[in-house]
């Protein structure tokens, strides 16, 4: 039986019970991402099934961060879902703080979870989060100013020729900017997009010994590089802007080339909220000929915080919302291009699906990032724009900011790497790393 069908077997008596019985509500933490809102959309219907309401408390990304980490840090008890990511989730269900999900219903098909999102979102073997989406990141670009600028875009680009296309595609009378890539402050903002960027060139934020790297060739050729090319190709205000300014930046044609989350690929190419949608094109996120590309491995998954007094009805929750049906459903109404990514094998084969212009491409992105090998020198953590331990987000916030100042000129590359050098080791050092 399918869920949906399931569901609706459920939802008279549910519905009927409600008359005499008050109905459970759920409140959930979220980000204001696209796909996300889009689930809001179809929320009526799952209450409608099963009687269950739901409350939603959207939020801007680094503001979610801090205030699921809060609460569950201080068993504060405000949401019975959360969304987080592959950074928190192994964390979290390691300290007891999250609600395995080793029950799942058969017919929800655990088993179909792409391996790697999977793997990002267990501790021990156990899953502690469901993705509802799952993402790496690539180069989203235009392809008529490209054959303007008389260039052809490789399926795997390096840096060189990313600053060079930017570079011509730029027409500043126009609005026009070469390239649009985060600059805000923000460890999973503009933070995860350095790091990630940092490990092409050879950077890495630890030695084995737990050591801070910033004061290396390496990170100073990353900034130095990313704040050149922005300089001269990117949007004015660049240091503060994130996913959310740079997608919308992009569908108003100001952008020639973006680098950033695959999920994006199906905001860019709908032409009812994109004004360049039939004219995008993909690549694999560039590299710098040292064996490793740029590309991140994330997912936004759901995942029940312990203490809820509504276990049971969280996880009927998200079975319902990261499900192959709700994919269907998604498809049904607004296309396949359109369905969460990234999390689910079938998906991807699913031929319809392969009908969607981007969808090898991120799946060629997801299964390129290996978080276990992100670096080019051995490194001591597990992550590829983030270093699995709990001190990093912390730490990390702390870099970003001084790495977003230099973008915006109130500091120099070089005074910004020192300062992330000296927050780092003193944080490690007070953790007892060193």
């Amino acid at each position: 039986m399918h869920l949906r069908t399931a569901f609706c077997a459920v939802s008279a008596l549910a519905l009927t019970a409600g008359a005499a019985v008050a109905q459970a509500t759920l409140t959930i933490a979220t980000v204001n991402n696209g796909d996300m809102i889009r689930m809001q959309g179809y929320t009526d219907q799952f209450t409608a099934e099963t009687g269950i309401g739901v409350e939603w408390v959207t939020l801007e990304e680094n503001v979610l961060r801090s205030r699921v980490t809060t609460d569950i840090t201080t068993k504060g008890g405000q949401f019975d879902i959360m969304t987080i990511g592959m950074y928190e989730t192994p964390i979290w269900g390691a300290n007891g703080w999250l609600v395995p999900l080793d029950d799942l219903s058969a017919e929800y098909d655990a088993a179909d979870i792409l391996p790697a999102m999977a793997g990002g979102l267990s501790h021990d073997g156990t899953l502690y989060a469901a993705p509802f989406y799952g993402e790496s990141s690539m180069v989203m670009y235009r392809t008529d100013l490209m054959e303007k600028a008389g260039l052809e875009m490789p399926d795997a680009p390096t840096w060189e020729f990313i600053r060079e296309a930017a570079a011509a595609m730029t027409d500043r009378d126009a609005d026009i900017n070469g390239i649009c890539l985060r600059g805000k402050a923000g460890w999973g903002e503009g933070g995860a997009f350095i790091t990630a960027m940092s490990n092409s060139f050879g950077a890495r934020w630890f030695d084995m010994d737990w050591n801070a790297q910033f004061d290396t060739e390496a990170w100073a050729n990353t900034l130095n590089f990313y704040k050149g090319m922005m300089d001269e190709s990117g949007p004015a205000g660049y240091a503060t802007n994130g996913f959310n300014e740079n997608l919308s930046l992009f569908n108003q044609g100001k952008c020639g080339m973006w680098i950033d989350a695959t999920v994006a690929a199906s905001f860019v190419t709908n032409p009812d909220s994109s004004e360049v949608a039939d004219s995008v094109g993909f690549a694999l996120a560039p590299d710098n000929g040292l064996g490793k590309r740029s590309n991140w491995l994330w997912a936004w998954a759901l995942a029940v915080p312990a203490g809820t007094q509504q276990e049971a009805e969280a996880k009927q929750f998200i079975e319902w919302a990261t499900s192959k049906d709700y994919i269907e459903l998604v498809a049904e109404n607004e296309g396949w291009a359109n369905v969460p990514p990234g999390a689910r094998t079938s998906l991807y084969e699913n031929p319809e699906y392969q009908k969607v212009p981007f969808a090898q491409m991120t799946l060629d992105s997801i299964l390129s990032a290996d978080p276990n090998d992100s670096t080019v020198e051995e490194s001591p953590y597990v992550g590829i724009q983030f270093a699995a331990i709990p001190e990093f987000a912390g730490i990390a916030t702390q870099v970003s900011q001084e790495f977003s100042a230099a973008y915006a000129g109130q500091q120099s590359v070089e005074e910004a790497l020192e300062k992330a050098q000296a927050i780092t080791n003193e944080a490690m050092e007070a953790a007892g790393y060193r």
